[in-house]
């Protein structure tokens, strides 16, 4: 297995441990030490960011049309010092962190972020009193309603901490900004690392369960009716739930290190953080640990995208699905309209592919082939003079207009505009499956598929004929993966505008 930079063969993955050294914690985000027990949802902290703005805008806002002024000149000057008052609030620096803990959603960790706020509120009441003497205000007045204003802001804050916080406390919200996790194990410390998850403590995490399979090394747990399912159970659990964190806390044993990395192997696509506890991994890891309430864990898989880059990436992905469905608007009703008038049969071509986690999802097309030799299943590949591709199909393969309503799948969330291209189950190359062929091909489906990729404008597009061409394939969708960035995905799209729509590899 090699990673590719677009015209050489840089990186060899030919075993485990070193696509483990590459895809693993040890290769991801910064390894200095955290708290997962403390980590919240980047929502939690963007919403009350949000918040504070609006409740000091809205204050700005007020204030500048009650006060009143006879002079027409100070009551103009009024929209700078608002302005005024709200960069100096929002600049100045604030304990971010405070809300990323799990006590966002207890009232008196609010009660606690609003005293962390008093400095910026002090700094926003100090510039609005010295925009009031730059407009020509004069004491006592100017310090009164610069006061006045501060004081206004204090409350407001208040009123959107407590919305935020029944916001939050909300379960409809609740059960999308807790942390889903999942303990695999069956030994008195799963059981332990269980119990703390459902603690009071653990304001922002849900249990899914406790998973374990090794019926034959830890009978009598097994058998343990507390149990969730086993290890292929969690891995299809995924597919409909998307996991945040999983611990893998198995019992010491001589064999109990390689049962370890054969977890993680198997766990290997499923976009989800992976933890072992320290006596699992070998001293010559160079893990970094995080802990998780009294407990160390080694991180050896990080997801592919942290919950704030996910974030980004699907904000993207619907305002620029939504401007190019609406540009594209009327192409879609020419080629709808050639499709229907140019043999008999629906406009549109749907088929199942695999994507996010493994999950089987519908994807779009527009109808290419004969009504009657369309293959569902993708038994076949379209290759190229195919005979089952009609008239106005060749047109559209060779232009890619084909794949234009995939960006129904982009708005519905099933694909994103960037990403590896999904593929159908039974897809072959070399007369194998895909995930018989490389074990790494499943990584791909720790991101969603997209309309476009890195191995696209990259040449490797088309029909799999050989092993090696799926090869080539995943070496660049696996780039991607490991250097993903919002630019990455803007380069990607303008490069396929400009070299893919008339690419000579298009059938």
């Amino acid at each position: 297995m090699s990673l590719d930079d677009g015209d050489g063969l840089v990186m060899e993955f030919p075993d485990r441990r070193m696509y483990n050294s590459a895809f693993g914690g040890g290769a991801a985000r910064s390894s200095t030490t955290k708290n997962i027990w403390l980590r919240g949802h980047p929502m939690v902290s963007a919403t009350f960011r949000i918040a504070d703005l609006a409740a000091v805008t809205a204050v700005a806002a007020i204030v500048s049309f009650l006060v009143d002024s006879e002079d027409p000149s100070r009551r103009h000057g009024l929209a700078l010092v608002a302005f005024a008052v709200v960069l100096s609030f929002c600049v100045f620096p604030r304990a971010a962190s405070a809300l990323e803990k799990a006590t966002a959603s207890r009232l008196v960790g609010h009660v606690g972020y609003l005293g962390q706020l008093f400095p910026a509120l002090a700094c926003s009441t100090i510039a609005a009193a010295l925009g009031f003497a730059f407009i020509g205000w004069r004491w006592p007045s100017l310090i009164a309603i610069a006061v006045g204003w501060g004081a206004l802001n204090a409350v407001a804050l208040v009123i959107a901490r407590l919305a935020g916080y029944h916001t939050l406390t909300h379960p409809r919200v609740n059960q999308h900004i807790m942390r889903k996790v999942a303990v695999i194990g069956s030994d008195d410390v799963a059981w332990r690392i269980a119990s703390l998850c459902q603690s009071d403590r653990a304001a922002q995490i849900r249990l899914l369960g406790v998973f374990s399979d090794d019926a034959t090394k830890d009978h009598e747990q097994a058998e343990d009716h507390r149990l969730s399912g086993s290890v292929d159970e969690l891995i299809a659990l995924s597919r409909d739930t998307l996991l945040d964190d999983i611990i893998i806390a198995i019992p010491p044993g001589e064999d109990a290190a390689q049962r370890a990395q054969d977890l993680r192997w198997r766990l290997r696509g499923v976009a989800t953080e992976v933890y072992l506890l320290p006596y699992l991994t070998s001293s010559e890891d160079a893990l970094p640990m995080e802990r998780f309430g009294p407990f160390s864990l080694a991180v050896v898989q990080r997801r592919p995208l942290t919950h704030g880059q996910a974030l980004w990436k699907r904000g993207f992905d619907l305002v620029s699905g939504l401007v190019l469905l609406l540009m594209l608007f009327p192409v879609l009703a020419v080629v709808a309209l050639a499709v229907k008038l140019d043999s008999p049969g629906p406009i549109l071509f749907r088929q199942p592919r695999l994507g996010l986690n493994d999950r089987t999802f519908t994807i779009l097309k527009f109808r290419s082939m004969y009504a009657s030799s369309t293959d569902i299943m993708a038994a076949r590949q379209t290759s190229k003079e195919d005979a089952r591709v009609t008239r106005v199909g060749k047109w559209l393969r060779k232009l890619s207009l084909d794949e234009l309503p995939q960006l129904f799948n982009v708005l519905s969330g099933d694909m994103s505009l960037v990403g590896p291209r999904p593929h159908a189950p039974s897809t072959r190359a070399g007369g194998q499956l895909l995930k018989d062929v490389m074990a790494e091909y499943v990584v791909r489906h720790q991101v969603k598929p997209g309309i476009t990729g890195w191995a696209q404008i990259n040449g490797s597009r088309g029909e799999l004929v050989t092993t090696e061409d799926l090869r080539r394939r995943v070496t660049f969708d696996l780039e991607y993966i490991q250097r993903w960035s919002l630019w990455l995905d803007i380069k990607i799209v303008v490069l396929t505008v400009l070299r893919e729509v008339f690419s000579k590899h298009a059938f």
